[in-house]
Formats: structure tokens, C-alpha cells, sequence
């Protein structure tokens, strides 16, 4: 693994992870719609667009592995959606595999499940349950990074990321919680598992109160540094601050699913328990 691509490179979760990325890996080429600044010797930034196919083909020549930052970050219309989580992410992959990029590292999120009540502990095999358009779009991503590791031999890891940060800042988060340096653990695992083919796996260091079953991540190798409750005390006082939600705080989604919420609340906490035959 000698040039790593880093797409969504002038991203916070981004900028957090190079220092890491460029002592591990000789060459980092960084892309995004804005200039990166402060890049280092082995560093090189190459603009593209995920919406214009000609941009990708440059940037993915000469690359062996990509961690893929980039795109809408949020909840958004569905036009900016589609264009940049779904349409973008088939111009990066198909670019990917012609230029013969050997290894895919998809940023997931937490939200391609958001609609699973908190009481209940879900694994990667468990069905999505997006909470969003933008939830909608990562559990897209999982299932296109299926589609190229089985169709096309790409190696692919798709990490539902909860929330990067130095500390949870919140109780949601204290679930959630992902420190930056497991972040780069996991992606390492998926630039260099030497069995890796294609897996989901959740992104979150050792939260005791976790929402996830991250058996996946843990037989790939995975061993987060961190622990979420050594903050518990700074977490609970800033959720004092904050104005009660009482849907969104019966969701893994958190604000994401009780946005323009219009759903039978008790119907979709609870549906899954039914079983046929009616």
C-alpha cells in the first residue's frame, strides 16, 4: 500500500486522520472541492468533483487504496443527495476499478440503521433501517461496495461511523462515541486485512453503552484504544444543556429520525417484532 486516496480530504474527520495516514502509508493524494492547506512532504492535492467522471479517472491513476470521506455530509434535499452520495459514489467506484484500485474504504454512517429503537443492540447483519435520505444513501454505498467486491475483486470495508471527536459530548454519543485514532485502526484494516473481501463494520471505540454488536470489526482484528465512559461525567453535564427531544431520544438515529417524523411512533419502535403469519 503505497498511495492512499483521501477523498473529502479538507473534512474535520479528514484532517484528524492525516497525520496518522501520512506516518503509515509513503504517499497520500488528497481530493476535494476546496484547496487543502498545511500538506505535508509526502501529500498531494488533486481537486476533483464525485459528479464529474473525467475528474475521478485522473485521481484514482497511480492509487492503490481510497479511504472515501467525501460527499454531502448531512441530511439534504434529494437532488444534492443523489448527485453526491449515490451518483458520486458509482463515478468513484467504476473509476476505481478501471484504474485497478485495489482496496475501498467507505464512510458509512450510524444513520443507515437510525430507525432501530436504542433499547435494542443490532449487528452488521441486521437489515438497514436508514433514517434519512442521507441514511438512505450511505446504506446504498454498503450495498454498491458488495456489488464491486463480488463482481470485480475490489476489497472493500464499509465503517458506519458514529461520531468522530475527541469525547462524546453528549448520551447519544457516549453510545456512538468513535475517537479519531480507532477511526485510523479501522482503516487500516481495511487497506491491509490480508482476508478482507467485503464488510460492514460500526465505527466506535469501546463504548460501554453501545447501541452495536461490532463482532465483525472485532474478528478483523479490531481493538479500539478508547474508552467513551472515561467521559461519562463531561457527556452527561453537556446533555443537561441541551432541549429534550423525547422521539428523537427513543431512536439510534438520534434528531435524524425525528426530523419531519410522520410515522406511528409505537409502530415503527416496535414493528420488526412481528412475526408472520399474520
Amino acid at each position: 500500500m503505497q498511495t492512499v486516496l483521501i477523498t473529502g480530504a479538507a473534512g474535520a474527520v479528514a484532517t484528524d486522520l492525516r497525520p496518522m495516514l501520512r506516518a503509515r502509508y509513503a504517499n497520500l493524494k488528497l481530493s476535494d472541492r476546496v484547496p487543502v492547506s498545511d500538506m505535508a512532504e509526502n501529500e498531494r492535492f488533486v481537486p476533483a468533483q464525485l459528479e464529474n467522471p473525467e475528474d475521478l479517472a485522473a485521481l484514482c491513476d497511480g492509487v492503490d487504496g481510497i479511504i472515501h470521506l467525501g460527499g454531502q455530509p448531512l441530511e439534504a434535499d434529494w437532488g444534492i443527495i443523489d448527485a453526491c452520495n449515490i451518483q458520486g459514489l458509482m463515478n468513484l467506484l467504476e473509476a476505481a476499478r478501471l484504474a485497478g484500485v485495489a482496496r475501498f474504504v467507505f464512510a458509512s454512517s450510524n444513520h443507515a440503521v437510525g430507525m432501530y429503537p436504542r433499547a435494542r443492540k443490532i449487528g452488521a447483519g441486521d437489515p438497514v433501517r436508514p433514517d434519512s435520505r442521507y441514511g438512505l444513501s450511505k446504506a446504498f454505498g454498503e450495498a454498491a461496495c458488495a456489488l464491486y467486491a463480488d463482481k470485480h475483486g475490489m476489497r472493500c470495508l464499509s465503517i458506519r461511523i458514529g461520531n468522530v471527536a475527541d469525547r462524546p459530548a453528549d448520551r447519544r454519543r457516549l453510545s456512538i462515541w468513535l475517537h479519531p485514532e480507532d477511526l485510523f485502526q479501522l482503516c487500516r484494516i481495511g487497506l491491509e486485512h490480508p482476508d478482507l473481501h467485503n464488510e460492514i463494520v460500526f465505527g466506535a471505540s469501546d463504548n460501554i453503552r453501545t447501541f452495536w454488536d461490532n463482532d465483525a470489526a472485532f474478528r478483523l482484528g479490531y481493538r479500539p484504544a478508547h474508552r467513551a465512559e472515561d467521559h461519562a461525567a463531561f457527556a452527561l453535564t453537556r446533555q443537561e444543556t441541551l432541549a429534550p427531544n423525547p422521539l428523537a431520544d427513543r431512536f439510534q438515529g438520534g434528531s435524524f429520525s425525528s426530523e419531519a417524523f410522520t410515522g406511528d411512533e409505537d409502530r415503527t419502535i416496535w414493528g420488526q417484532a412481528a412475526r408472520w403469519p399474520w
